[in-house]
C-alpha cells in the first residue's frame, strides 16, 4: 500500500467549498482523506499555488493539430498525453454535424482509440463522445454545415441509439420536429441531452428539460438570446435549476459582464468548457474542424472563411483565468471546471477532493491559474519547468 500526504497553501475542491491551507491524503491512486488544518501526519509534499481536482473539459473538438473527427488511434493518444499540460485530467471529445452515418463512424473510431488510451494510462482520461448535431437549428447553426441539419426522426436517431454506450451526450435544438421524443429516447438509452444551436423559446426549453434534457451547450453562443419579452434559450437556461450550463470563457466568446451574470444567476450550474479545435496549442495558421478549414490569427478566435467563429484555441486552465479576471470567485471558477462537469456527466469519482475519488489533481498558479503540475491517480504525469521534481508522489 502506497500513501502520500500533500499540503498546500491553497486547496480548492474540498466539501467545505472554501479556499485556504489544506491537505490531501492519497492512497493507491485514490483520495483517502482531505481537509483543513493539520493533516493526519506530517506532509510528504508541500506546495505553493492552488491545489485542486484535475480539470474536466466536457466539450473539445481537437487540440495540438488533431481534429478528433479525423483522428486515428495514435493521434488521439498523443493529444491525450499533451492535454495533461493544460491541467485537464478528463475530457469529452466533440463531433460536430455530419451525415449521421459519418458521425457514427467517427464516434466508433474514436471510442476504440479511447479505450486503448485509457488502458495504457498516463494520459488524460477519455470519456465517451459528445455528438453536437445534426439535429440543430439552421438559424443558429454557427460553424455547422446547414445542408446536413435534419430533424431527429426515429430513423435518423436510430444509428446513434445503437452506439449509445459510446456517447456521453447529444446536443440538439428542442424546437425541431420530433425533438421531445428524441430526448426521451436518448435518456432511456443512457445518453444525456444538451440544448444548443437552438432558436427555441422559453417554453420549448422547459419542455426539453421536462423530457430529461440536463445541459445547455455553450451558453449565449448560437442560441436565442435573452429579451425581456422573449427569454429564449438564455433566459430559460439561467433560471431553470435542472440545467447545467456550458460556458466558453476564452476572452472572445463571452464578455466579462455576461460571465458574471451566468455565475450569479446560476450558482454551481456553470460548466466551463473550451470548445477547442485542433488549433489549441498551435501557432497561427490554418486548421480543421469537422472536415472544414478554419483560420487562426494572433489575438482572434478560429474563424471560418465567412468570418463565423469556429470553436476556440484557448486551453481550459486559461479559461479559468479569464473567468477569474471577470470577477468570479476562485472557488466558483474551480468548481465550474471540476465538480460541476463531473456531476453533469455522471462521474462521481472525480472533480472533488473527497475520500474515494480518483487522485487526479492539478496545481494551478495562484497568480494566473495556469497549470503547473498534473497528477493522475496520485502519479505526477506532467510538471512545468519551475516545479520541483520532489513533488512526485
Amino acid at each position: 500500500m502506497s500513501e502520500t500526504v500533500i499540503r498546500a497553501r491553497q486547496v480548492v475542491g474540498l466539501p467545505d467549498d472554501g479556499n485556504g491551507p489544506g491537505w490531501v491524503q492519497v492512497r493507491d491512486g485514490r483520495i483517502a482523506g482531505a481537509g483543513r488544518g493539520a493533516p493526519p501526519r506530517p506532509a510528504d509534499v508541500e506546495l505553493d499555488g492552488v491545489l485542486a481536482p484535475g480539470l474536466i473539459d466536457a466539450q473539445i473538438n481537437g487540440a495540438f493539430a488533431v481534429d478528433f473527427a479525423e483522428a486515428g488511434t495514435a493521434e488521439v493518444r498523443r493529444t491525450a498525453e499533451l492535454m495533461l499540460s493544460t491541467g485537464v485530467t478528463s475530457m469529452v471529445p466533440t463531433f460536430i454535424t455530419s451525415p449521421v452515418d459519418e458521425l457514427v463512424a467517427q464516434v466508433w473510431r474514436y471510442d476504440q482509440a479511447r479505450v486503448a488510451s485509457n488502458e495504457r494510462g498516463r494520459a488524460t482520461r477519455m470519456l465517451p463522445a459528445h455528438v453536437e448535431g445534426p439535429f440543430l437549428s439552421p438559424r443558429r447553426r454557427g460553424a455547422h454545415r446547414e445542408e446536413c441539419l435534419i430533424d431527429p426522426t426515429p430513423q435518423a436517431l436510430a444509428p446513434l441509439l445503437a452506439i449509445a454506450d459510446r456517447i456521453s451526450y447529444v446536443t440538439l435544438a428542442p424546437e425541431r420536429a420530433g425533438a421531445v421524443q428524441a430526448i426521451v429516447d436518448l435518456i432511456a438509452a443512457g445518453v444525456r441531452v444538451s440544448i444548443g444551436h437552438s432558436d427555441a423559446d422559453d417554453a420549448a426549453v422547459r419542455a426539453a428539460a421536462d423530457a430529461g434534457a440536463s445541459m445547455v451547450t455553450h451558453l449565449y453562443n448560437a442560441q436565442r438570446p435573452l429579451h425581456h419579452r422573449d427569454p429564449g434559450v438564455v433566459g430559460a437556461a439561467l433560471t431553470d435549476s435542472r440545467l447545467t450550463l456550458g460556458l466558453i470563457s476564452d476572452g472572445y466568446h463571452v464578455e466579462p459582464t455576461a460571465i458574471r451574470l451566468a455565475f450569479s444567476a446560476a450558482p454551481k450550474r456553470v460548466m466551463l468548457v473550451t470548445d477547442a479545435v485542433a488549433a489549441l496549442g498551435m501557432p497561427p495558421g490554418t486548421s480543421m474542424l469537422g472536415g472544414q478549414e478554419i483560420v487562426v490569427s494572433a489575438g482572434r478566435p478560429p474563424l471560418r472563411a465567412d468570418g463565423t467563429i469556429a470553436g476556440a484555441d484557448v486551453p481550459l486552465d486559461a479559461c479559468l483565468g479569464h473567468a477569474s479576471a471577470a470577477g468570479v470567485d476562485l472557488v466558483d471558477v474551480v468548481r465550474a471546471a471540476t465538480r460541476t462537469p463531473a456531476d453533469a456527466l455522471g462521474c462521481s469519482d472525480r472533480g472533488r477532493l473527497e475520500p474515494g475519488a480518483l487522485a487526479d489533481l492539478v496545481l494551478l498558479g495562484s497568480d494566473d491559474l495556469r497549470a503547473r503540475a498534473t497528477w493522475l491517480g496520485g502519479e505526477l504525469v506532467w510538471n512545468a519547468d519551475n516545479v520541483r521534481e520532489e513533488m512526485a508522489l
